[in-house]
């Protein structure tokens, strides 16, 4: 998709079709009360070209309705597409974000290549952030995961011009387009990765991806396999990774910006499984050709170092990602197994972990993932991954388990999310947690049984974490669209992305 911003009046500019978005502006409520749709635009022609349809009521401004006008009067553009955002009082950038994404994704099967969204005039919506955010929606809206479809027809948007308000900051404007386009770029990034099949996107193959746009971007990367692990003695990972032919990969990409030499070192780390099928204790077969997504916490991290680089955001990084495949071969660990965990110091030996069940393998490979990142310097800590099926119970497939050992590193996240527009929940951790996961052989076990078992996954990690500042992410409901909406596509989500941006930059 090739973007563009102009500061054009909206009735000269010449396109296959020009969007404006609309909102319910009526107040009132009770039986027999209206919807008052409202075009959310200054300009005078493109307000006369609607007025008619406006008038008819057919069209109520709901969120992401739709409807499309050819040969508008008055207009240069030959297409007039008028989107809805929902009532005035609820038109934030994060609804105009899914709606510039439903206007994509309405064109895409019209062969309708050329688009120029309209960012709406209204006081709720600030130009910048509404640029940024329009921008991200349409590129998130684009992303179709129908890869390997050998008719598969082309039907991406090729130009997008985002159409600013004349009187908007052109400096603030611009700034938020190049932060738009980058955003979207990224998170689109992380869902191609998630949307590859297990076969094609092996751990090694991972790593070679990861080793490919660090190098694009001038990042410092390693990618290390078995070897490596053994003499690091990350016997958790080493014991997932035992069950599959696939070699394992530890993959480390280090942002350093130029100038930065003091100051925190975020270790953003992300479990990496390839494809999970539960290794002894084997996952039911029904959906299990979904488990190729749960490395989605470990393709965002790749993914947002890869827009922290391209936004020079002045803050070090590091992403470690723990990737593997969970599978039951003859020389996979078994429930009962007692492994050792890397070395928590240089006078501190590994945890030892129980296996009770080794379809809680994530929170294994990120337990040696968290304290690799802590020898490498990293001063706060964030992890994602599709870590339980007792956070999608507790959450539903709406928002995010966010936990964190520290009130003031969480707030930020919580902070981060007024711009992202990404639902995440805290949820508990505490000592009644931890007590749940004490193992009568070892130290711990990696499953506390059937109630909490977010919070206990959450308190297994804990451990590792220790006392540096740390935060969570259970992304195992979100980051799988299991129905397409009219704003992003079934498939992979690339939840998390825009969040750890936002907090990376409060640092």
């Amino acid at each position: 998709m090739r973007t563009e911003l102009t500061f054009a009046p909206l009735a000269t500019i010449d396109t296959e079709l020009l969007a404006v978005f609309a909102a319910d502006t009526q107040t009132e409520k009770g039986p027999g009360v209206k919807p008052a749709p409202a075009l959310l635009s200054a300009d005078e022609a493109v307000l006369a070209a609607a007025q008619s349809v406006l008038a008819t009521g057919e069209f109520k401004a709901a969120a992401n309705e739709i409807v499309l006008l050819h040969a508008p009067a008055g207009l240069s553009a030959k297409r007039l597409l008028i989107v809805g955002l929902g009532k005035q009082s609820k038109a934030t950038i994060h609804e105009l974000r899914k709606a510039s994404g439903a206007a994509v994704r309405y064109l895409k099967p019209r062969g309708i290549r050329e688009l120029v969204l309209a960012i709406p005039s209204s006081e709720s919506l600030p130009p910048a952030g509404s640029i940024r955010a329009a921008l991200e929606g349409a590129q998130v809206g684009d992303f179709d995961p129908d890869t390997y479809k050998s008719d598969r027809k082309d039907q991406s948007i090729q130009t997008l011009t985002i159409a600013a308000p004349a009187d908007a900051d052109q400096t603030e404007a611009r700034t938020a387009y190049r932060e738009g386009v980058i955003v979207g770029d990224c998170q689109n990034f992380a869902r191609a990765l998630i949307n590859e099949p297990g076969n094609v996107l092996t751990p090694t193959e991972l790593g070679r991806r990861a080793a490919a746009m660090a190098a694009d971007l001038g990042l410092k990367c390693e990618v290390y396999s078995t070897e490596k692990l053994v003499e690091l003695k990350m016997g958790a990972f080493l014991g997932v990774a035992q069950g599959s032919a696939e070699p394992p990969a530890l993959i480390v990409v280090r942002y350093e910006p130029e100038g930065v030499t003091e100051g925190p070192i975020l270790g953003l780390v992300g479990k990496g499984i390839t494809f999970d099928s539960g290794g002894i204790s084997l996952k039911p077969g029904d959906g299990m050709e979904k488990m190729k997504y749960d490395m989605a916490g470990g393709a965002s991290m790749l993914a947002a170092i890869r827009a922290l680089a391209l936004l020079q955001v002045p803050v070090r990084a590091i992403a470690v990602i723990t990737a593997t495949e969970n599978m039951p071969d003859g020389r996979a660990q078994k429930p009962g197994d007692v492994r050792t965990a890397m070395p928590m110091g240089e006078d501190k030996p590994g945890k030892t972990i129980e296996i009770i069940n080794t379809d809680a393998e994530g929170r294994l490979v990120l337990a040696d993932g968290l304290v690799y990142a802590r020898s490498l310097g990293a001063t706060h800590l964030i992890d994602a991954a599709t870590l339980t099926g007792a956070c999608m119970v507790a959450l539903g497939m709406v928002n995010a388990g966010l936990f964190s050992n520290d009130d003031e590193t969480c707030a930020k996240f919580q902070r981060a999310l007024e711009v992202s527009g990404e639902k995440f929940w805290r949820l508990p951790l505490g000592d009644e947690y931890m007590d749940m996961i004490k193992s009568d052989i070892g130290d711990i076990k990696n499953t506390g049984g059937r109630y909490g078992g977010a919070s206990t996954a959450a308190e297994f990690l804990h451990v590792f974490a220790e006392d540096t500042p740390w935060i969570h992410l259970d992304i195992a409901g979100v980051a799988w669209v299991e129905t397409a909406q009219p704003w992003i596509a079934k498939g992979p989500a690339g939840i998390t992305v825009r969040s750890i941006i936002e907090w990376a930059r409060q640092f």
